[in-house]
């Protein structure tokens, strides 16, 4: 139980230092950010869990696949936000997300790659 709770108590604190950095410099904020830090910490409670390699592996490669579609959500942001709000940019590039996660997915299944 104590493992568990040092796993949220430190992703926690990650996620609150780079809020926090972000109100003083949003550059540095961003790019800190924009760091894999989410996928690097579930790669590490997995190693430390002693999950398989193949398992972590495949995390990654479908990371990588699920970041792409998230891309446009970032760009469209900002373009939103000045004329319907905060709340409204934000649920626009949510469903932005979604489409294009859906788009994605239908792609490269062509390829023999299932990420739905």
């Amino acid at each position: 139980m104590s493992w568990i709770i040092t796993k949220y108590a430190l992703t926690a604190a990650i996620i609150v230092l780079i809020s926090e950095i972000a109100k003083r410099t949003e550059k540095i904020g961003a790019l800190i950010g924009a760091l894999p830090m989410v996928a690097v910490l579930a790669m590490v409670w997995m190693y430390l869990e002693n999950q398989p390699a193949d398992r972590i592996t495949s995390y990654a490669a479908y990371t990588f696949w699920y970041v792409l579609p998230t891309l446009p959500m970032f760009l469209a942001f900002p373009q939103l936000m000045p004329r319907i709000g905060f709340w409204g940019a934000l649920l626009s590039s949510v469903v932005i997300t979604l489409s294009c996660y859906v788009l994605l997915a239908l792609s490269v299944r062509r390829f023999g790659i299932e990420l739905l």
